[in-house]
């Protein structure tokens, strides 16, 4: 069994003292807080036709290994957060573009099995976004992406949404799209009083600042933090130790009141200089034994945006995410390894 998502992590010796997620709810009572999501999620962002194959392992720079069948499945960073928070009760719009050839249709069509509104979806010319997964008999995986017609959301498309866009609880952002987009949709929700959540990724080391000014949450990684932040990872990534208050006072000095942080199989941090207590909140893990952990981030993210919009905190939001994103790592692929509400309760409950 492997801890997946988020976790309970042990931090600094003041952040050591502070009362963990794990000891405040029960699974049960985090489990039953899905029957309360209800709220509207404005997502932003990229499709793609996950190209997938298993292997015993990844291969090395210049090798080639034997795979299983190939697989074709829905994906993309932006669906992907869609599909999560549509398929556990949220009210969801997908903004962006698919091509003209046969995986636009796929795409849409599995995006609206999973409840997602696609009526405001383009279609341009040339190729939807294709990725290349290889997944190995651990559940790690490595991803090539190539756009396709994520790059044509244009400036304008996303002008021509604004009442759309503006009619929702909480907006998510990832950074598939071109960036003059993204921005563009963060200024937009901004102005009009709508929480906004970007997920820095794929990675940029420097977000723009304008981004930064219209966002009011960030969601990164361990590594994509220290990154941003130019510091120095903790010895063999063991963060048991590290000060999640500095990290926390180095982001708001960056611009961000709000961050989540993901520490893979150990867990996550919310640090949010908004909350009442210290700001440094650890988020309790889900360990199950991961088949394929594609897309478990986008799940996370799916279902933060989803807490957000039915009027949780964030902490809560993310403690949710733990087991929504736990879920998806025993199952092939990014959305259908997606669970529903009934599918996640009867998985963990109990737990």
């Amino acid at each position: 069994m492997r801890a997946i998502a988020t976790g309970d992590i042990a931090t600094s010796e003041t952040a050591m003292s502070e009362i963990t997620m794990s000891e405040k709810a029960t699974s049960n009572s985090i489990l039953a807080s899905l029957s309360r999501i209800h709220g509207t999620v404005s997502v932003v962002g990229s499709m793609n036709a996950d190209y997938t194959v298993t292997t015993e392992r990844l291969p090395r720079p210049g090798e080639t290994v034997n795979g299983g069948p190939l697989q074709i499945l829905p994906g993309g960073k932006s669906g992907n957060q869609a599909a999560a928070a549509a398929r556990i009760g949220a009210h969801v719009r997908l903004f962006g573009a698919v091509g003209t050839d046969t995986n636009a249709d796929f795409l849409l069509g599995k995006l609206a099995e999973a409840g997602v509104d696609t009526a405001q979806i383009c279609r341009v010319p040339g190729s939807s976004g294709t990725t290349v997964i290889t997944v190995d008999a651990y559940g790690e995986n490595t991803i090539v992406y190539s756009p396709g017609s994520n790059a044509q959301v244009s400036v304008e498309y996303i002008k021509s949404m604004r009442e759309q866009l503006t009619s929702s609880g909480v907006l998510g952002l990832c950074l598939e799209s071109p960036i003059e987009t993204v921005t563009a949709a963060a200024r937009i929700c901004h102005e009009a009083g709508v929480k906004v959540l970007v997920n820095n990724s794929p990675f940029m080391a420097v977000l723009p600042q304008e981004l930064i000014e219209f966002c009011d949450i960030l969601l990164v990684n361990e590594h994509e933090m220290a990154q941003m932040l130019g510091i120095a990872e903790p010895e063999h990534g063991d963060w048991s130790a590290f000060d999640w208050h500095e990290a926390l006072k180095q982001l708001r000095e960056l611009g961000f009141e709000q961050t989540i942080v993901t520490l893979g199989g150990d867990g996550s941090v919310v640090l949010d200089a908004t909350a009442s207590a210290s700001g440094v909140i650890p988020i309790s893990p889900v360990a199950v034994t991961p088949v394929d952990t594609t897309g478990c981030g986008d799940a996370f993210m799916g279902t933060v945006l989803a807490g957000l919009a039915s009027g949780f905190a964030l902490h809560e939001a993310a403690q949710l995410a733990s087991y929504v994103s736990a879920y998806a790592a025993t199952g092939l692929g990014a959305q259908t390894s997606y669970g529903t509400t009934a599918q996640i309760k009867e998985r963990f409950a109990g737990r």
